[in-house]
C-alpha cells in the first residue's frame, strides 16, 4: 500500500491517522465521561483529566498533521450516488473537523479559565491566554460536554454511512479506508 493517497484509494499514512483519531475520540469520550462520575477522594480524580488534557493535546496536533495531509494530497474520488449524498458526505465531514476543534477551544478553556496553563504530559505547557471571565470554567464545561456528545453522534453517523455503503451499496467506499480499496 502506498504512503500517499491515489484517485482511488487512500495511502496507509492517511488510513492510520484516520483510524488513530477515530479510536482515540471515543476512547477520551469514554474517558470524560468516566471522569464526570468521579469524586474528589477517587484516585483518577485528578489523573484521569491530566491524562484526557494531554492526549487531547496530542490528537490535536495529529489531526493539525491529518489536515496538512489532506490539502497537499490527492482526494480519492467519492463514489458515485445521489448529488444530496455526496453534499452530506462533505457537510458531515466539515462539521467533524468545526466540532473538533470548538470541542478543543472549550476543553482549554476548562482548563486555563482559572490563569493556570495546559500541561501536557510534563513535556510543555500551553499558557492560558484567556481568564478572569466569571463562570468561564463552568460554561466552557457544558459547552465541552454537548460538543463532545453531538460530536459522537456526528461520529456515529459517518460510521453509519459508511457501514451503509458497505453492506447496502457494496461499494468501496469502507474498504478503501481499510486498505483494501
Amino acid at each position: 500500500m502506498p504512503l500517499k493517497n491515489t484517485d482511488k484509494t487512500y495511502g496507509w499514512f492517511a488510513i492510520a491517522l484516520h483510524w488513530l483519531s477515530a479510536l482515540t475520540v471515543f476512547g477520551l469520550f469514554g474517558l470524560g465521561l468516566w471522569m464526570c462520575s468521579l469524586d474528589y477522594y477517587h484516585p483518577w480524580y485528578k489523573q484521569g483529566p491530566d491524562l484526557h488534557r494531554s492526549i487531547g493535546v496530542l490528537l490535536v496536533m495529529a489531526t493539525s498533521v491529518r489536515l496538512v495531509w489532506r490539502f497537499i494530497n490527492i482526494t480519492p474520488a467519492a463514489e458515485p450516488g445521489p448529488r444530496v449524498q455526496l453534499i452530506l458526505a462533505r457537510v458531515v465531514h466539515l462539521l467533524l473537523y468545526v466540532w473538533f476543534f470548538l470541542m478543543l477551544a472549550s476543553g482549554y478553556l476548562i482548563t486555563t479559565a482559572k490563569g493556570q496553563g495546559l500541561e501536557v504530559f510534563n513535556w510543555f505547557v500551553i499558557p492560558a491566554l484567556i481568564t478572569g471571565i466569571e463562570n468561564l470554567e463552568d460554561t466552557a464545561g457544558t459547552v465541552h460536554l454537548v460538543l463532545a456528545c453531538l460530536f459522537i453522534a456526528l461520529a456515529a453517523l459517518h460510521a453509519g454511512a459508511a457501514l451503509y455503503h458497505h453492506f447496502i451499496k457494496r461499494d468501496g467506499t469502507l474498504r478503501r479506508m481499510l486498505g483494501r480499496g
